[in-house]
């Protein structure tokens, strides 16, 4: 069962791995206990959205009407250590014509934001060794890029760690990461029978950003999960990714890349014995506000079409299409080719920063047959330093697997 707490140590790790930066924000040092909490900081936010689901099979569209509200309190540092309080509620507003996952309105599509009030943050770290810092307690962790552990942050309910970890920088351009967790949070809350997953999971990275054209990180993710339901997703994944960007001499034009390779089997209880290899490529160019990418994705299959790489513990909706027709990887596997195209607008005037995003996907098997594509749209804007807002589309046209699928987002949020 989820305990009152759910620790979360700073929501992005800045792309090291585990949890790094307890350290963070917590700037001043504190000459006394009660001096670590007077010159800590407290922040407060508010995230309202607006979500439509069309999904073929269900006579109604779903519609969901949200505001998550978040308070933080963080400590200042008095002999090393810090802390970090993070209060979340996540509340209807207006009417409830969707299914959260647990309020039993099955005859509406899915949106998985249910109303929760609980403690998204509560850590202790310690920085009083060189070039280290150590932690105990819930955390909202995002290692790397997300593909493997993430906190599912479009959700208005984070994704969470119960977990301790180490961070070492002592060796220049390298930072060793390495956690234990032995709870995940997920999005679902505690009411729901799998908003807790009990496991023995040990995440292991090591980032290197010495080269002058990228950055080399190889990591292990072993994922030992507890309850029987779930024995299918204990496994152990091994790789090594690389990636980076390049300014050309002379111009604004901007080359980017990566490439990342892993490997799965299955661990522990895991009923499966398989094999499975994930391969990403992908290259962009950048200038004057204007990107263009275009990648590959491959989570593989074994055992004849049987068994896939999955990726339980990752932000998943970052990944393969907004519409989420992919949140766990088909039996026969995944190939996703995608193009996107974005442009912020630059200069002066109301109009800057305003950001236009184009992503267009062609999912098929590993093993198998296409999928079906998808075309995502986003348009977003910081307003002011306290406000953004934002409108989203996702269209999932089936060609073999799933139903077609339309949802649109509304966001609006402030930061103080």
């Amino acid at each position: 069962m989820r305990t009152p707490l759910k620790s979360g140590l700073f929501a992005s790790i800045a792309s090291l791995a585990l949890i790094a930066a307890a350290s963070p924000s917590l700037a001043e040092e504190a000459n006394s206990l009660s001096e670590a909490f007077t010159l800590g900081k407290a922040s407060l936010t508010f995230r309202y959205r607006a979500e439509d689901v069309d999904q073929t099979g269900f006579a109604q569209n779903a519609f969901a009407s949200t505001l998550r509200t978040r308070l933080k309190l963080s400590t200042a540092v008095f002999k090393g250590f810090s802390g970090v309080l993070e209060f979340d509620n996540v509340s209807n507003i207006g009417a409830t014509a969707f299914n959260d996952t647990i309020n039993g309105k099955a005859r509406f599509p899915v949106i998985a934001d249910p109303e929760i009030t609980e403690v998204n943050q509560a850590y202790l770290a310690y920085t009083g060794f060189d070039k280290t810092t150590m932690l105990a307690g819930r955390v909202a962790l995002n290692m790397n890029n997300q593909r493997f552990v993430g906190t599912v942050g479009w959700r208005q309910n984070d994704q969470t760690w119960d977990m301790t970890g180490i961070i070492n920088s002592s060796i220049p351009d390298l930072t060793l990461t390495a956690g234990y967790v032995w709870n995940v949070n997920r999005i679902f809350g505690n009411d729901h029978p799998f908003g807790d997953l009990d496991t023995n999971t040990l995440i292991l990275d090591a980032k290197y950003t010495g080269l002058p054209i990228g950055n080399v990180t190889a990591y292990g993710l072993i994922i030992d999960l507890n309850d029987a339901p779930v024995y299918g997703l204990s496994s152990k994944t091994f790789g090594v990714r690389f990636d980076g960007k390049y300014k050309a001499e002379g111009s604004n034009l901007t080359f980017l890349y990566e490439a990342e390779f892993a490997n799965q089997t299955d661990n522990a209880s895991n009923p499966t014995n398989y094999s499975a290899d994930y391969i990403h490529l992908s290259a962009g160019l950048s200038a004057s506000g204007l990107t263009g990418k275009i990648g590959f994705e491959k989570l593989g299959s074994d055992n004849g079409g049987t068994v896939a790489f999955q990726t339980p513990l990752a932000t998943l909706h970052k990944f393969n299409g907004w519409a989420d027709k992919f949140l766990g990887t088909p039996a026969g596997g995944l190939e996703d080719f995608y193009g996107s195209l974005s442009y912020k607008v630059q200069g002066d005037g109301p109009m800057k920063g305003l950001k236009f995003d184009v992503i267009y996907h062609d999912f098929s098997a590993a093993i198998g047959g296409s999928y079906g594509e998808e075309i995502d749209l986003q348009i977003s804007k910081k307003i002011s330093k306290h406000y953004y807002a934002g409108l989203k589309f996702a269209d999932y046209n089936a060609k073999g697997f799933a139903t077609d699928t339309q949802k649109i987002w509304f966001t609006v949020g402030a930061n103080f």
